[in-house]
């Protein structure tokens, strides 16, 4: 009999051996700080004592100076010194070790940063090459990612240059237990999986609005990372899956001025502009900008498909005072494309057929009829208030709105739709799709002591309202095209409203209060967190004499989370989570509507970062449970929801994220993913989409010396291993294992010459030996893998 689970829990094993085995690096005891600004003493005292340093502080010195936050990994004397920092004051050691403060004198210049022992990171900013240290996406608080007793990556901004992303599914390809571009090249849409299921997307920390098709494609350019939390969180976020999230970080103004432009040019034709520029707009630097945005003209692996898109993104900052802050963020995009993942017959791709092999570039739709137009928008803000020294206040808010119109022509997909000489029948498919959301959290943080006990409390209420319009109508009078020479220029007629198969108004009201205590004593680190969501969706069918269909939901959703923080830098831990999630969309049928869906986990890891170095090393070991799992369909030519009645997946991820060297940074990750469905019809089969094994490695290696100064190589490797796109894992359905190769090669021009300071080139190039494969096969239609894409771009700093 074969254990499944047995697999992935041996590797773990091991790696936990090895992890736990490895001896202590640091001569002193070293923690992490999460400290935000406020006044000195109280700061500076609180340092003191979990520390047991002696500090004697004169409160006429600290009278009136606020401390500056501490946020990294930090002896006791350097975490003193970075809440100094700016002050005027420096710290004074004496023989007998304790400390006392005293004014910096005016010949001296402040050496403070050479003190601090680890380097300080916003977790919604910049981090040094491709290791984030800090991350609000597992607690919505600034914590340590290694005190995080959940499992998280994150794609900083550096790694998306160096691998020249174009989109998220680029963005998160390396990550463990992450499958990216599911349905093989598509402008349209990102098609992720997290152990197993669709994850939400978070924008800012706020989920974004999504419809049936009407999905934000967003622009990497504009973000400043990208962050997968893996497992259930609704105990903090609310409705959201049992695999997990993406949350990603738009860019921010900053204080220091920066200038940047990139030139793109690339094969299919493709030709885009990139820019972005930040600083101060007054000499206080009370107000600061950003605006960054992308202008791009490209086709696609598809013929006849264009890929256009115009973006801007302006924000500008407000520091009201010491203790306020005001972000204002917004966004426009523009996006001219087509259905290029192709939805192709069975016979021609996956088999043989007298016409041949149907080609990846064969559009066999009709250009002249078809057509897809996009656009999205939204305008928020990020506000934080720190009351006092333990009370601060958070709200983020947001609309956002998202309208689409397309034409679109869907080949059968069924083996004896296909003639021998290629004819092909086709269906049409029109939607108009506008979402609409308004949605805001607000929360209060509360950082204090009870006795030997640190506790970070987190008090919160958000509300998220969403409007979807959706019309999509079915045409069956199409004529036929053919395989190995398309026919374009027919005439195609749009059926009337009258014909829609879905045609109807639903709205969306989810409020939630959530509850979060991280304590700590000395090393030890637990987490205990409670979510109560209220859910109400309302909806009007118009193609059914307007009838309504109205559903309630209430869940409470909870987590505990133990870890163990050595001084080496190990981190074990144990967690338990829940997810709830609404099903959205509507049913063909005004009288019936879905359950939510439900899920709990388990998951036992250890993390590993070293002190004093950049790198981060993570293995995890769980089991998770869904029941009521929501899966499509194809019935008569349309995509239909169902719902089965319970989904396990176990499985094994371990990921290393490093700065090795000054020279070599490099990311890879490991998965073993085992999907089973335990009730329903298709008991016993695997969950659609999700390979067994996958496997990925990149590095990045530039030379600081010597002849090749300024030179940079990179090369990636991706395996994926074998899925079944279809609920019966029927061999229509069947696609195999692949492996795809990416590289990079790059160059620093002001190494030439002092004039061509901010000045690089850089050649990016994915599946780079243009491997043919097919992404995933449904049963009815197979869709090809993208095919090799070089992207060369000229970029100047200033």
């Amino acid at each position: 009999m074969r254990h499944p689970f047995d697999l992935s829990l041996r590797p773990c094993l091991l790696a936990t051996a090895i992890l736990l085995g490895t001896s202590a690096i640091a001569a002193e005891t070293t923690r992490d700080y999460q400290l935000p600004a406020g006044p000195l003493a109280s700061t500076l005292n609180r340092i003191a004592a979990e520390a047991g340093l002696s500090l004697s502080l004169d409160p006429a010195l600290a009278n009136g100076r606020s401390a500056h936050a501490v946020n990294g990994r930090y002896d006791a004397a350097g975490a003193l010194r970075q809440a100094l920092e700016g002050t005027g004051l420096e710290l004074v050691e004496s023989g007998s070790g304790s400390y006392s403060l005293r004014q910096v004198p005016s010949d001296t210049l402040s050496m403070s940063a050479t003190t601090i022992s680890g380097a300080q990171e916003d977790p919604d900013g910049p981090a040094i090459g491709y290791v984030a240290t800090r991350s609000r996406i597992g607690t919505k608080t600034d914590t340590p990612i290694l005190e995080t007793a959940k499992s998280i990556s994150v794609t900083t901004r550096e790694q998306m240059q160096d691998r020249a992303v174009q989109n998220i599914d680029d963005a998160v390809r390396y990550m463990p237990g992450t499958v990216a571009s599911s349905f093989g090249s598509d402008t349209r849409s990102d098609w992720l999986r997290i152990r197993g299921f669709k994850p939400t997307q978070f924008l800012d920390g706020l989920p974004m609005a999504t419809g049936v098709y009407a999905n934000p494609k967003l622009e990497t350019w504009d973000l400043e990372r990208v962050a997968a939390l893996r497992g259930p969180a609704s105990s903090v976020y609310g409705q959201t899956p049992p695999g997990g999230l993406i949350d990603m970080s738009s860019l921010r103004p900053q204080a220091e001025q920066a200038n940047a432009v990139q030139l793109q040019a690339g094969n299919y034709n493709h030709k885009q502009i990139n820019f972005d520029s930040t600083g101060p707009l007054d000499d206080q630097g009370r107000f600061l900008y950003r605006v960054s945005g992308v202008v791009r003209d490209s086709n696609t692996q598809v013929d006849h498909i264009p890929d256009k898109r115009y973006n801007l993104a302006p924000s500008l900052t407000w520091n009201i005072d010491d203790d306020t802050r005001l972000t204002f963020l917004s966004q426009f995009t523009r996006d001219d494309t087509g259905i290029t993942s192709a939805f192709l017959p069975l016979k021609g791709t996956k088999y043989d057929a007298p016409f041949g092999d149907i080609s990846h570039h064969k559009n066999l739709g009709d250009p002249d009829w078809e057509n897809y137009d996009r656009t999205t928008y939204w305008l928020g803000y990020s506000f934080e208030h720190r009351l006092n020294d333990v009370w601060q206040f958070r709200q983020n808010l947001r609309y956002m709105k998202n309208d689409l119109s397309f034409d679109a022509l869907t080949p059968g997909g069924y083996l004896d739709t296909v003639s021998d000489d290629g004819t092909l029948n086709r269906v049409s498919t029109s939607v108009d799709e506008d979402v609409t959301q308004f949605v805001v959290d607000n929360n209060f943080q509360a950082d204090f002591q009870t006795g030997a006990l640190r506790h970070t409390v987190l008090l919160g209420l958000d509300h998220n309202r969403s409007n979807t319009n959706y019309l999509a109508i079915y045409g069956y009078n199409v004529p036929p095209t053919n395989v190995v020479h398309p026919i374009y220029g027919q005439d195609i007629a749009r059926p009337p409203r009258s014909d829609a198969y879905y045609d109807y108004d639903q709205k969306t009201f989810q409020t939630g209060a959530y509850v979060q205590d991280q304590i700590a004593l000395d090393n030890w680190r637990l987490t205990l967190g409670g979510r109560q969501d209220w859910v109400h969706t309302g909806t009007r069918f118009y193609n059914k004499g307007d009838a309504t269909s109205t559903e309630s939901d209430s869940k409470f959703s909870g987590n505990a989370a133990l870890s163990y923080i050595f001084d080496n830098g190990i981190a074990p831990y144990l967690s338990y989570s829940e997810s709830f999630q609404p099903t959205t969309g509507a049913d063909a049928s005004a009288t019936e509507s879905f359950k939510p869906t439900e899920g709990k986990q388990w998951e036992l890891g250890v993390k590993y970062q070293p002190v004093g170095s950049d790198t981060l090393l993570t293995a995890a070991v769980y089991d998770l449970r869904q029941k009521n799992v929501s899966v499509s369909d194809t019935v008569n030519g349309a995509f239909v929801t169902s719902q089965t009645g319970e989904v396990k997946v176990t499985g094994l991820e371990l990921e290393a994220n490093s700065n090795l060297t000054e020279n070599l940074k490099l990311i890879g990750s490991y998965s073993y993913t085992d999907t089973e469905v335990k009730k329903g019809q298709y008991s016993g089969n695997r969950l659609q989409l999700i390979p067994r094994n996958a496997a990925s490695l990149w590095a990045d290696y530039i030379w600081h010396a010597g002849v090749l100064n300024g030179f940079g190589v990179g090369y990636g490797v991706r395996y994926v291993g074998d899925t079944y796109g279809d609920q019966a894992n029927t061999f229509d359905g069947y696609a195999g294992s692949y492996t795809v190769y990416d590289a990079a090669v790059h160059y620093d021009l002001g190494k030439l010459a002092s004039n061509l300071d901010g000045a690089s080139v850089q050649v990016n190039a994915t599946n780079l030996f243009n491997k043919d494969y097919i992404s995933t096969c449904d049963g009815y239609y197979c869709y090809y893998g993208d095919q090799r894409k070089v992207v060369a771009s000229l970029t100047y700093k200033w």
